[in-house]
């Protein structure tokens, strides 16, 4: 698998993460040997970069992943492991006292000497000027510590970024972490791309398959989705099925998700679907 350069940390990752929060249990039990062979198998097909947190299962998903990480025997350099702070199974605590606490917590539940991504934890549930005054001056500290190479920061509204990145001194924030934003239902982070770039910032994005939005199984109860999109799940089918059925038959429909120089038209038929539900019904 080809390797990517996030932004100017100089890390080389791959182009598929491994997302670690079902490794603590979120969306049902996982086996410790399937957990580790889900680990060795990423790796046997080239992915490098593993992102957990302290939030996913309570702590579960830190010390899971280290496990699966020890028994693949992988060596240190050869993968990229980012975690977060500030948010926790008891609430969110963005105070410097907490995030320096959590990132020795976090690497006693790895096994590891550092991380290579530190990231405050969907900031937007927090005071802003809080991540900009306190949080981000003692990640700073973290990284000239050694116990974490990078800084980043993560949340939902996309406007959280250049409000934190306006106000902290130029390299202080390496990398974000954008979830929903960039798949087929929604491609709203492409226009936040040369603002991000500018400021030398490193781009992660997030559940591209919206957060379950987009698979067989349909989004679950709690996904923020408007109930229009989430109308296949009360019709018995999944969204990509759905939209199968909703548009008309012929050589597009036939073509329709099986290419990928096909994804901005089927990003356009999303984009449409909850004027084409209201036309159904």
């Amino acid at each position: 698998m080809e390797l990517r350069e996030l932004g100017s940390t100089g890390l080389r990752v791959s182009p598929v993460g491994f997302g670690a929060s079902p490794l603590g249990n979120v969306f049902g039990d996982v086996p410790r040997d399937v957990a580790r062979a889900a680990v060795r198998r990423a790796l046997d097909l080239g992915v490098n970069f593993f992102d957990t947190s302290p939030y996913y299962g309570g702590t579960v998903s830190e010390s899971v992943l280290g496990d699966c990480l020890r028994f693949a025997a992988v060596p240190r350099d050869r993968v990229v492991v980012a975690t977060k702070c500030g948010r926790y199974k008891e609430g969110f605590d963005f105070s410097a006292a907490r995030v320096t606490r959590s990132i020795d917590e976090s690497l006693a539940r790895l096994g590891l000497d550092y991380v290579d991504i530190l990231h405050c934890h969907d900031i937007e549930f927090t005071s802003l000027d809080q991540i900009v005054n306190e949080t981000i001056p003692a990640l700073q500290k973290i990284k000239e510590s050694g116990k974490a190479r990078f800084i980043g920061i993560t949340g939902l509204p996309l406007s959280i970024y250049s409000y934190v990145l306006d106000r902290v001194p130029p390299g202080s924030v390496d990398v974000i972490l954008s979830y929903c934003h960039y798949g087929i239902n929604d491609t709203a982070l492409v226009d936040l791309l040369p603002y991000l770039k500018s400021k030398g910032v490193g781009v992660i994005t997030a559940s591209p398959l919206a957060m379950g939005l987009l698979t067989d199984n349909g989004p679950p109860e709690w996904h923020p989705a408007p109930e229009q999109l989430k109308v296949g799940r009360t019709l018995g089918t999944c969204l990509s099925r759905l939209l199968w059925r909703l548009f008309p038959r012929g050589d597009s429909r036939r073509k329709i998700g099986t290419k990928v120089n096909r994804l901005p038209r089927v990003a356009r038929l999303v984009l449409d679907l909850q004027v084409r539900i209201l036309r159904v019904w």
